[in-house]
C-alpha cells in the first residue's frame, strides 16, 4: 500500500500517473486496463472501511470521495468510463486495444457507456430491491423487473457475440475489459450464466486473461 495522496514521477517516462483505487470496487476495470497496457503507474489502495476516500486530502482530488480516481501530471480524472476511454485514446490505440479515432471507437465507447447506464441501471434497481437494499425499503415488483430487464440485457449481449469472442472488432478492446468487471457484480448476484452460451464463453475468455487477474 502507497502512501497516501502521492503522485510520483517515473523517470523513465517523464509521466506521472497515480491510480487510487479499492479492491472489489467500479475502480476494477480500470486496473484491468492498466495492467493490459502495462504502462508504469503508482497504485494507492484506499481503506473505505475507514473513509479514507473521504478524507479531505482525497476530496480535493475527487470531491464525490469514491473510487477509482486517476490522477495524470497533477490532473485528477474520476468515473471509471471516462478513465479507461482516457487511457484508450493516450496508449490504448498504440497497444493494439483502442480503436484510433472512427466507427470502430464509436462501437468500443457505445458498449462502455451501455454497460454503465443501461446495464449498470437494471443492476441497480435489482440490488437495491433484492441484494444489499435495506429491508423496509425494498420493492419486490422493482427488483423483479430489475431482474428480468438484466436477463434481457445479457440476452442483448449474447446475441452480440454470436460468431464473434470479442464486442467489438473480434479483438480485445477496452469495452470488453469494462462489460467483464460488470460481469462480476452480475455473477455476484447468482445470475446464471449457462443459458447464455457466447456471453458464458466469452466470459471465460476475458478472466483467464493475465492482467484481469492482476486487476482483481
Amino acid at each position: 500500500k502507497s502512501e497516501l495522496f502521492t503522485d510520483p514521477i517515473h523517470k523513465e517516462t517523464n509521466m506521472s500517473l497515480t491510480f487510487y483505487y479499492s479492491p472489489h470496487s467500479s475502480a476494477s476495470p480500470v486496473h484491468f486496463t492498466l495492467e493490459e497496457l502495462g504502462i508504469p503507474y503508482e497504485k494507492v489502495q484506499l481503506d473505505l472501511q475507514t473513509q479514507e476516500h473521504k478524507k479531505p486530502e482525497f476530496l480535493k482530488l475527487n470531491p464525490n470521495g469514491r473510487v477509482p480516481l486517476l490522477v495524470h501530471d497533477g490532473v485528477p480524472i474520476f468515473e471509471s468510463a471516462a478513465i479507461q476511454m482516457y487511457l484508450g485514446e493516450l496508449f490504448g490505440v498504440d497497444k493494439g486495444i483502442y480503436p484510433a479515432p472512427g466507427p470502430q471507437r464509436g462501437a468500443v465507447m457505445k458498449w462502455i457507456v451501455w454497460t454503465n447506464v443501461t446495464l449498470g441501471d437494471a443492476l441497480g434497481r435489482f440490488a437495491r430491491n433484492c441484494v444489499w437494499g435495506p429491508e423496509d425499503e425494498r420493492n419486490a415488483k422493482a427488483g423483479e423487473a430489475g431482474k428480468k430487464d438484466v436477463e434481457s440485457l445479457l440476452q442483448l449481449v449474447d446475441d452480440s457475440l454470436k460468431g464473434q469472442d470479442y464486442l467489438v472488432g473480434n479483438k480485445l478492446t477496452i469495452a470488453d475489459m469494462h462489460l467483464a468487471s460488470w460481469m462480476d457484480y452480475v455473477r455476484m448476484m447468482k445470475f446464471d450464466l449457462a443459458p447464455y452460451k457466447n456471453l458464458n464463453a466469452w466470459v471465460g475468455r476475458i478472466t483467464a486473461l493475465p492482467s484481469y487477474a492482476r486487476g482483481n
